[in-house]
């Protein structure tokens, strides 16, 4: 563990947290620095703050930087959907299951392993365990994303999520029937202050944005499409829940008591578009239900 420490000089006033930490980190990306302060691994003043503070004349700054963990990410031939490809990007519609990328007691099976085996130029802006991933859904979420193949290419599809341009809509099967044919759900988000592998909503959260429109109401269910305004961890399983229609099948924010024997959560990351990173015109990707959905609607339809 490395540990580093500032003192504040009267001509970083008003500087955000973060960018302070970024200009002066050397090889540190500000979604690293956003990290280590979101794991309260920085703090001002021995006091614990977010990456939007604004730093004052004598602030200190103290930071703990975990040790690098030397990885070895293997290619594995495992199979995947590819819907597009071309030297910029890829575009895969993610099985039920499967998680993203390599972490922590998990370092194999995963879209990244079969990222490499499919081909060796992805964007490496993420480090050895997360080459070429912009963006993430959750292991039990399927559906389609996004990956670069080269450093440009990752830079302009983060900065279109970062602006909200990307298109993201998901569909998901809740508990319930909305009264609501549509509607936005505004509420932040950030991690749990007991329990730490949840998200909640909180006063002092992230903005959180999350567009609904109810596509079709069963008996005691409804199938409803959620258009990302921003892009949290656990977003749309957090704001349905919050607004009493948690995710059926969800094994952390859904019912304790569940009807189906299902492996994870209702939710399909159905669409999405963005501006290509060379050609600057912009694609959508529409993708079908996967079986599992199609069999759950199935059951309920009945």
């Amino acid at each position: 563990m490395e540990i580093k420490e500032f003192l504040i000089e009267d001509n970083y006033e008003d500087i955000r947290l973060d960018v302070f930490l970024t200009d002066h980190l050397e090889g540190k990306s500000r979604a690293y620095i956003q990290g280590l302060i979101e794991k309260e691994e920085v703090k001002v003043n021995d006091k614990i703050r977010k990456s939007n503070y604004k730093l004052k004349k004598g602030d200190r700054i103290s930071l703990s930087i975990p040790e690098p963990i030397s990885l070895d990410v293997e290619a594995e031939e495992i199979p995947i959907e590819i819907l597009y490809e071309d030297s910029d990007v890829i575009v895969i519609n993610k099985s039920q299951g499967m998680v993203v990328h390599p972490a922590p007691g998990n370092y194999s099976g995963t879209l990244v392993n079969a990222l490499l085996y499919h081909c060796k130029d992805l964007s490496g802006i993420n480090g050895i365990t997360r080459p070429g991933i912009v963006h993430r859904i959750d292991k039990d979420t399927s559906g389609v994303l996004v990956v670069a193949k080269n450093d440009n290419a990752h830079n302009k599809l983060a900065e279109q999520l970062k602006n909200h341009s990307m298109t993201r809509v998901y569909v998901a099967l809740v508990e319930g029937i909305m009264k609501e044919d549509e509607g936005t759900i505004n509420a932040p988000l950030g991690r749990h202050p007991v329990d730490r592998i949840k998200i909640s909503v909180l006063k002092e959260g992230r903005n959180a944005v999350t567009h609904f429109k109810v596509v079709r109401r069963y008996e005691g269910n409804t199938l409803v499409e959620c258009r990302l305004e921003t892009g949290r961890t656990h977003q749309i399983r957090v704001h349905m829940a919050h607004i009493g229609h948690p995710l059926v099948g969800d094994p952390v924010y859904g019912y304790k008591k569940q009807k189906f024997n299902l492996k994870g959560q209702m939710l399909h990351a159905k669409k999405l578009g963005f501006i290509h990173p060379s050609t600057e015109e912009y694609m959508e990707f529409d993708t079908e239900l996967p079986k599992y959905f199609k069999k759950i609607l199935d059951i309920v339809e009945k």
